[in-house]
């Protein structure tokens, strides 16, 4: 991974949007095409303002178990559905449920909340349409990996607040849950990789470059004073990632509110690792860990 970091290409936060975008992309093709599913659909998810937020639901099998919304990462910039459709495929074939990716809007070009406020259309689309996806009223997860992590956690707390849709279980990769830049991990120099205290600060000026707008549940879950009554939730975090700090800190004030918490530090591990698929045997680790905690939940919550 370090080997990655230290290619000697232009760091993120020296690129354009656009620049970031392409490395993203180049980066997709490593992947592979992933596990074969029983049914692979193209639709969307029409918004209140009248724009229609593409999804791509891949169903493993015939009677899926359950159906994950997945927000994939990127820092609210950069990132695609083709990007993570080999982890979406993997994730399905593994957990046995139907995943749904979100293909949100991105900032600069729609700052924040449009990221949240797609998210939230996206779920409630889908919550409509479990039977359609799946053939039954399965469990509803929501998951994501860091900014996604962002996103499935906000969802949560949205959730909670409106009464519904009635989330089992919200799967964090990594989240972003705080804008504090300097804690120790953000600050720590083992930790400036493929993300970095800067490309951080730069994901946050493109997105919310407003301070105050940070400070809202919707761009920041930790700023949430109650964190009971939601989900179990399943926490992965990296080593050597300065949102280690963070995430580890949200599992923590999770647990003390009375949620289940799963959560796990991946040793040797930098952010990015989980979504590396067919690249990285931190990913398959990753993998693992989260298609075993979904089985458990299912096991005790069946549709």
């Amino acid at each position: 991974m370090a080997q990655l970091a230290e290619s000697g290409g232009k760091p993120i936060h020296e690129m354009t949007p656009a620049e970031a975008r392409d490395l993203t992309a180049a980066l997709a093709e490593m992947y592979g095409t992933g596990p074969e599913v029983h049914r692979a659909t193209d639709t969307s998810a029409p918004a209140p303002d009248g724009h229609a937020i593409p999804l791509r639901v891949l169903v493993p099998d015939e009677r899926p178990r359950g159906v994950v919304v997945y927000y994939h990462g990127g820092g609210w910039v950069i990132g695609a559905l083709p990007e993570f459709e080999t982890l979406a495929r993997t994730l399905a074939v593994r957990t046995g449920c139907a995943v749904v990716l979100v293909d949100y809007r991105m900032a600069p070009e729609n700052r924040y909340p449009a990221a949240a406020d797609d998210s939230w259309t996206a779920l409630r689309w889908v919550d409509a349409h479990l039977e359609e996806i799946a053939g039954a009223r399965v469990p509803l997860v929501v998951a994501g990996d860091s900014a996604g992590g962002n996103l499935a956690t906000i969802m949560a707390l949205k959730a909670r607040e409106a009464g519904g849709p009635a989330i089992a279980m919200q799967v964090l990769v990594y989240p972003v849950t705080d804008c504090d830049l300097d804690n120790a991990t953000y600050v720590d120099p083992a930790n400036q990789l493929l993300l970095s205290r800067d490309s951080m600060i730069w994901f946050w000026n493109h997105y919310a470059p407003e301070p105050a707008s940070r400070q809202n549940l919707d761009a920041c879950p930790a700023k949430a004073t109650d964190l009971s009554g939601l989900p179990p939730a399943v926490v992965l975090t990296a080593e050597h990632d300065v949102l280690r700090q963070e995430g580890e800190a949200y599992a923590d004030a999770l647990r003390a509110a009375g949620v289940e918490v799963r959560s796990r530090r991946f040793e040797g591990q930098m952010h990015g690792f989980f979504t590396m698929v067919n690249v990285l045997p931190g990913s398959a680790a990753g993998i693992d860990y989260v298609a075993e905690a979904v089985d458990r939940l299912l096991t005790v919550q069946p549709a």
